[in-house]
């Protein structure tokens, strides 16, 4: 019969990559929180450039992060772990420093600096999972995986709380905000490279000596799904991040005329749930294959999809808090999504291709990302049958994918 693995706090933050490298990851979120989600305002505000050049660059950013993954992937089979991880702090860095040197209406150095920040951003889950695994192994690596994320969402809810605050200040204000994001990615950088772990890894060409990866990855407890059913699956997965960030704000104040605040407190008891309950449930459902866990995390999300599309029919005094209420099951899907995805991909990677595998997924999540936020501001328009039949359908398949495979 299964038993739960009992995770002490001590025990996780060894397998997380030890105290320093938890700091490391605090202070990395705090100065993400600070500046990424105020970017765009960054760029408006304070560069005085336009709405849609202002966006353009951010994309270009995502998009130069999303090339370089590949090239991360093989530093990471050379044995690169800290210093991939510090890297991707400090090349924030300079991104925040390029921020503060554009001159109003420079629209080149504000691309650059979304070019390096973009970079940074995209590289940092994959190298942190990386250290993770190397480190730490079964279930341990997967609650500290799981810590990891409710820590960065924790920070940056914080680093975003104190980011609005300095909104009313103006210009000077936000220049300052990204001056602190800076010095924050940089204590980050500096208390990661500390720790330095590394692996050594045999020579590619002599196939007699087995990779010196650390512990030979395990299976899962049945078959494991074949890698690229797991990335195609793992693009329509993704969608569930932007649903509470893009659709309910779009549905609640385009479609339901519903006060922003709806959506503010939507987005807010997402990230409570997500800090609060990620380790717990990540647990819990540890005494379950990873790829049964992964296909759970699919069905949920559909029920939540389903459970949109039928909260839209309701009349307008009642639809509005219906969505609230399945806006929670569809964050617990989103729980059970980030917990098992990245664990599963770490546990069944080969030793030697670590990091090109983490590369891939990172790159699937990327591409999901990308254009999950185009994909639901054109089926919003067409009706909830259009956005939430089709969200259900597509998750739903590829939950039966990722359990079939």
């Amino acid at each position: 019969m299964p038993t739960t693995t009992k995770i002490r706090p001590r025990a996780l933050v060894h397998a997380s990559g030890g105290p320093r490298y938890a700091a490391a990851l605090a202070v990395d979120a705090l100065g993400t929180g600070l500046l990424r989600p105020f970017l765009l305002l960054y760029g408006v505000t304070v560069l005085h450039l336009s709405a849609p050049l202002t966006g353009t660059a951010m994309t270009v950013g995502v998009v130069a992060g999303l090339v370089f993954m590949p090239a991360l992937g093989r530093w990471l089979d050379r044995g690169a772990r800290s210093t991939a991880v510090a890297a991707s702090m400090l090349v924030r860095v300079a991104g925040t420093a390029l921020l503060l040197a554009a001159p109003a209406g420079n629209v080149w150095l504000f691309t650059a600096a979304a070019l390096v920040l973009g970079i940074g951003n995209q590289a940092w889950p994959a190298a942190h999972a990386a250290l993770v695994a190397t480190v730490s192994q079964g279930r341990e690596r997967d609650a500290a995986l799981a810590a990891g994320r409710a820590l960065r969402n924790a920070g940056m809810g914080v680093g975003a709380l104190i980011a609005t605050a300095c909104l009313a200040g103006g210009t000077p204000a936000l220049r300052t905000l990204a001056a602190v994001t800076g010095v924050s990615y940089l204590v980050a950088g500096v208390l990661t490279w500390s720790i330095r772990v590394r692996v050594e890894t045999a020579p590619a060409a002599d196939p007699t000596v087995a990779p010196a990866m650390g512990p030979t990855p395990e299976k899962d407890d049945e078959s494991a799904p074949r890698m690229r059913a797991l990335l195609a699956a793992n693009v329509i997965y993704v969608f569930c991040l932007n649903v509470p960030e893009i659709a309910l704000p779009l549905i609640l104040t385009t479609q339901l005329h519903a006060s922003p605040v709806w959506s503010a407190g939507i987005f807010v008891a997402n990230t409570v749930l997500v800090v609060t309950l990620q380790v717990p449930v990540t647990v819990l459902l540890s005494r379950y294959p990873r790829r049964i866990v992964l296909g759970l995390a699919g069905v949920v999300l559909t029920v939540s999809y389903l459970g949109f599309l039928g909260a839209a029919s309701l009349d307008h005094g009642w639809a509005v808090p219906a969505i609230a209420a399945v806006s929670v099951v569809c964050t617990l899907g989103e729980i059970i999504y980030a917990g098992s995805a990245t664990a599963l991909v770490t546990a069944v990677a080969p030793a030697h291709a670590l990091g090109r595998t983490l590369a891939r997924f990172e790159l699937s999540t990327g591409f999901g990302l990308a254009v999950s936020p185009a994909a639901l501001t054109a089926l919003a328009p067409h009706g909830p049958a259009a956005l939430w039949g089709s969200l259900a359908a597509a998750t739903l398949l590829s939950a039966c994918a990722v359990v079939s495979a």
